[in-house]
């Protein structure tokens, strides 16, 4: 009697186990419109950090300096789009200041070369670690 009891309770135990799981399946905790809401923003975000270092890489200004440090700026810009996570939003916020110190002119300041000598030196350190 007991074996016959756990061949019948224990199919019966997994069987009701499975169907609530595929009961809770059609219940979600946040919305597919939500969802695809977020990671549509997550997706904006990487892609005007990439613009915002792609413009930083093709300011002549910045150009003149890589070309005077011995940086290949084609092999950095291709990699640009490869990068994500904190390494895009920290190159991304120094790409933002070397845009933003030189929309006003062409007139280059120390901090302002410091400033993109450190956006490459960040840039040449991520593709080096990929």
């Amino acid at each position: 009697m007991r074996l016959f009891s756990k061949l019948v309770i224990g199919p019966l135990v997994l069987i009701a186990a499975l169907s609530s799981a595929a009961v809770a399946q059609d219940r979600h905790a946040v919305s597919p419109a939500a969802l695809a809401a977020v990671v549509n923003q997550h997706v904006a975000t990487q892609d005007a950090g990439r613009a915002a270092i792609h413009e930083a890489l093709g300011r002549p200004e910045v150009r003149e300096l890589a070309h005077r440090a011995g940086v290949d700026l084609q092999r950095i810009d291709a990699a640009v789009n490869t990068i994500s996570g904190t390494d895009l939003d920290r190159t991304a916020a120094a790409a933002q200041q070397v845009n933003q110190a030189l929309t006003g002119g062409s007139n280059i300041t120390i901090s302002t070369t410091t400033v993109i000598i450190a956006l490459l030196v960040l840039i040449l350190i991520i593709v080096a670690v990929n």
